[in-house]
This record gives C-alpha cells, structure tokens and sequence, in this order.
C-alpha cells in the first residue's frame, strides 16, 4: 500500500467547507500518480516508451466529505493485472483509521505512439507486483454504463486549456466536474460511477445530457454525433 497525508485546504473545499467531489478524485490519481514516480514508473518513464495508463472507470463511494483543515490519509494499491486492464483500489481516511472514502478503478495500457490498447510487458508492472495486496471490500458494481433513452439537453461546452492533462487530454475528474456542474444545486453525491469511452481534446465540443431516476442522476457527454465521451452517473442524498 502506498500512502501519503494531506490537510484539506481551503482551495478545495465548497461553500459548505467540505472537499468538493472533483478534489476527492484529484487526490486520488494524485496517490496513483505519487507511487509510480517513486517507484520509476511515472510520467517520464512512460513517454519514453511511448505507454500511458488510461481511466477505464471509477466507483467512488463517499461516506463522508472531510472538512477544510482536516488532516486525511491517501492510500491507494493495485490489486490485480490481466491483459492490458490494471486494477487499483484507494482509499481516504481520517486520522483515526476510519474510511471517509473507497474507490475502485480500472485502467488500460496504451500506446501513444500507434493509438492502440496493448498489453504491459513485466518491466512495466513488475514493481507493483511486488507490493500487490487484496482487493478492498466494498460492493463493485458493472464498469459499463448504459446511455439512456430519455434525457435532457444542456448547454454545450468547449474543452479549454486547464481541462487537458500531460496526456493531451482532458483529465478524468474534468469530466465529472463538468457533469457536477449540470446538476440541480444544493446535491450532495454519495456514489460515483463512471465509464470514459473516448478521449476528448482541446478544441472540441461536449454536449451533455441528463437523465434523473430516484435521486440517482446520469450525465452522458457526448460529441455532435451523441457519441459519449464519458458516462457519469450520480447518487445524492439530501444535504
């Protein structure tokens, strides 16, 4: 297990002074991001051999926002690899031990240079292996998420400069921040799913639709020709 800690500070936190949702998500693949640098296997090492870990899906489950100024725990672990798919869990915690959020993901190996999936050779992936541990225990859900038939149409966005990332793309929490921000005010999200299908960059268009269904809100964003990009689906509870 990887770990680092952290105090939540007032550039992360909502009008209610709880970590935003996006900030959850950033210091997770900041914790994935810290242990492959130091374990070599970081961004400078994966451009030289032309390879990139792409977000596959997330399942986030908050059980409670930390606070501004409250000291938390980051931890995060790879839990298994089979043919180019990687799995890793994470957590945050409070000082005590005690879990404020569990999230498990899947992620794929890619080549940059011919834009293809391939499968990572031992070199790549031989350091996790050493420290693998088991799969966090909470309920998983199905990475695949159906667009739905019946929505409504939001105003469309064009992806700018701050939503891109080193992989010249526009970042995995960019896209749930952009589906948060379709939402009706005042929700609170408990669970998150999402599924990225394609890659958007700068330049182009997201066009997002909205389904809700019993408190549970799902976000396609989609090209000009309603194929998604990314598929985010929400559940709130009642702040």
């Amino acid at each position: 297990m990887y770990s680092f800690d952290s105090r939540v500070r007032y550039s992360e936190v909502d009008e209610n002074r709880e970590l935003t949702l996006t900030g959850v998500i950033n210091y997770l693949q900041d914790c994935s991001t810290f242990q492959s640098e130091d374990m070599g296997l970081g961004v400078d090492f994966l451009g030289s051999e032309n390879r990139a870990w792409l977000l596959s899906s997330w399942q986030i489950a908050v059980e409670r926002y930390p606070q501004l100024g409250e000291q938390i725990v980051i931890s995060t672990w790879p839990y298994g690899f089979r043919g180019i798919y990687g799995y890793r869990n994470f957590t945050i915690c409070d000082r005590e031990g005690n879990y404020l959020v569990k999230a498990n993901s899947i992620w794929f190996f890619f080549d940059t240079k011919l834009g293809r999936p391939v499968r990572p050779q031992e070199h790549q992936i031989c350091p996790y292996l050493e420290r693998q541990e088991k799969q966090l225990d909470m309920e998983c859900v199905s990475r695949k998420l159906a667009l739905p038939d019946q929505y409504e149409e939001k105003p469309a966005i064009a992806v700018a400069r701050h939503h891109i990332d080193t992989n010249h793309h526009v970042n995995n929490a960019q896209y749930v921040e952009i589906a948060r921000q379709v939402l009706p005010g005042h929700m609170k999200i408990r669970d998150l799913q999402v599924e990225y299908k394609k890659a958007a960059i700068l330049g182009d268009m997201i066009y997002p639709r909205l389904s809700t269904e019993d408190g549970t809100y799902t976000v396609a964003l989609c090209d000009g020709g309603g194929n998604a990009y990314a598929v985010v689906r929400l559940q709130t509870v009642k702040p």
